[in-house]
């Protein structure tokens, strides 16, 4: 038997597998490393987060993604470039934290890599004929496995869409076995550059729920980036907090099709980008709003996006508590708006054992979790969301 194989079905059959998660996303900070201990899988599934870090990237890396991100028309050659050199770099930042952390090579069963998303094209936004629903993430993981010696699983979202999915969210998977409640609704709010959420009714039954709904910090993020070089983000709602929403404005945002198309759905910056921004400027005839403005603005719009996605989906679901988590969760204003209007205090996932930060993280970790000692899940007749085990493994020689 080959040596990776056999090592594969060792790993499968261990009572406890220590595998790190990796995610970076659309914001661009920096990578997150989750080292997690799981036993069981599917609905038995335990998880214990040993270490969390996120590794910021330098500015210039920043930009070289900033480079091909998003866009139709881009470099190829530095796109394949890319896709090597970032395999490799995730795996010299996770033999730094091994290092950190005192924890061998040895003692890591497997990575969960999620790459680097630089384009993200369902068929509802894309309307080509004769083409389906596709995503496309960069980060070469034969790269990181050979650089770290490390069995690495990678590329989940390909199947999901080979499955019949759109790619995205993958969050339900992850929520779904791990948050799941038996006394509790729960919503799993996760607001990242995009914002999306899982409904979870008591119990493992039917009625689990999963779907992107608009913009979370993606808006927001490209505006500072554009107008405020070297900052990446609205700090604390500084800047929204200094202007005041513009109605028409935020009625030309929410204007699009996307918002009132049937749920579950995927979206992304492709169609969230700054081109979206001006034209709702245009149409709305408010040319020469100043910054504060647009912000204040946009941190509205992204929180309407989200009330009126978990109104509709969730309406005479009887109560629930919203968990937090993504890097939405540290802008007050947006938090104040969907506090405001559904009369409760949002929670943040730490009140259910896993730090926000590392949430997804840790989800793909769990998804490598299920492709190597699970994989027979049934997560119900749920649209566009498939019961499959994802991820593309690599060996390290």
């Amino acid at each position: 038997m080959n040596q990776n194989i056999e090592k594969l079905y060792q790993i499968s059959g261990k009572p406890v597998r220590n595998i790190i998660g990796l995610m970076s996303g659309t914001s661009f900070d920096g990578l997150d490393v989750a080292l997690c201990q799981f036993s069981g899988h599917g609905i038995n599934t335990k998880v214990k987060v040993l270490h969390f870090v996120t590794k910021d990237y330098t500015t210039g890396f920043k930009e070289e993604l900033k480079s091909v991100f998003a866009k139709r028309t881009t470099d190829l050659e530095r796109i394949t470039l890319l896709n090597a050199f970032i395999g490799f770099y995730y795996g010299e930042l996770i033999l730094q934290c091994l290092e950190e952390w005192n924890v061998s090579v040895g003692d890591v069963d497997a990575i969960a890599s999620h790459g680097q998303t630089i384009f993200h094209a369902p068929r509802h936004l894309h309307g080509i004929e004769n083409y389906g629903n596709a995503t496309l993430q960069i980060g070469d993981a034969d790269h990181l496995a050979v650089q770290t010696g490390i069995i690495t699983l990678s590329d989940f979202r390909q199947k999901h869409i080979a499955a019949g999915g759109e790619g995205a969210p993958l969050a339900l998977y992850g929520d779904y076995l791990i948050f799941s409640s038996p006394v509790e609704n729960r919503i799993m709010l996760n607001i990242g550059g995009i914002a999306n959420f899982t409904f979870l009714p008591v119990g493992y039954g039917s009625g689990c729920f999963s779907t992107d709904v608009g913009p979370g910090n993606t808006l927001m993020d490209q505006y500072i980036q554009l107008k405020f070089p070297g900052r990446y983000y609205d700090k604390n709602a500084e800047m929204s907090s200094a202007g005041t929403v513009n109605e028409s404005l935020l009625t030309a945002l929410l204007e699009h099709p996307f918002f009132a198309a049937d749920f579950p759905k995927t979206t992304g910056p492709e169609l969230f980008s700054m081109a979206y921004l001006q034209n709702a400027i245009k149409v709305s005839g408010q040319d020469g709003i100043n910054d504060f403005d647009v912000m204040a603005t946009l941190a509205l719009f992204s929180a309407q996006g989200i009330i009126q996605a978990i109104s509709k989906c969730i309406a005479g679901q009887g109560p629930y508590d919203i968990y937090l988590s993504g890097g939405g969760m540290y802008n007050p204003l947006l938090v104040k708006y969907i506090e405001d209007h559904f009369g409760c205090k949002l929670k943040s996932t730490t009140e259910l054992g896993i730090d926000p930060d590392a949430k997804e993280a840790v989800l793909f970790a769990m998804l490598a979790n299920e492709a190597l000692a699970g994989g027979k899940t049934n997560y119900g007749n749920i649209k566009n969301l498939p019961s499959v085990s994802m991820g593309k493994i690599s060996f390290p020689n």
